[in-house]
């Protein structure tokens, strides 16, 4: 991730007016989960990951793609469409943005419940994330329909 510090001027104060304009969102109550080990574990990542017979992610998109838990990463593909998102280590390891073959190492040792049958890629590079909110709340929907405990949240 880039520092402010580390752009153009103009592009650090761009982002940070853009931040600044966010709605603050207050904390919610504090969750007492069940250990790790007994929870089932989905990634909702903001990659703009999807199956190549998806369809690709489009400009201000705000739908998502649902990745089955048992897709090849050669059925993988990236449509993320902003030009300061560097591709080169999804290339070299898509565990990066989307790490799957993690999760089901920590299923096989026991260190999670279990891994999500479903899990979820966004479009990111989005400036109102207040935008998300109907499908945020379907996806949320799908999470707890397929007893989802963790929400493993990737943003790129």
């Amino acid at each position: 991730m880039v520092r402010l510090s580390d752009l153009h001027e103009a592009e650090a104060a761009h982002l940070k007016a853009r931040a600044d304009d966010m709605e603050l969102i207050e904390p919610g109550e504090w969750v007492h989960p069940k250990p790790l080990a007994e929870s089932t574990v989905a990634i909702v990542s903001t990659a703009g990951l999807h199956l190549r017979s998806d369809a690709p992610f489009t400009v201000g998109a705000l739908d998502y793609r649902v990745v089955p838990g048992d897709t090849d990463w050669a059925d993988v593909v990236l449509s993320h469409i902003s030009t300061n998102f560097d591709r080169s280590a999804f290339q070299q390891d898509p565990n990066i943005s989307f790490p799957m073959d993690r999760l089901r190492e920590m299923a096989e040792a026991g260190e999670i419940g279990g891994v999500s049958p479903r899990h979820y890629s966004f479009m990111g590079a989005m400036p109102v994330p207040a935008l998300f909110e109907e499908t945020g709340t379907e996806v949320g929907q799908m999470l707890a329909a397929d007893d989802v405990d963790v929400a493993l949240l990737i943003p790129v």
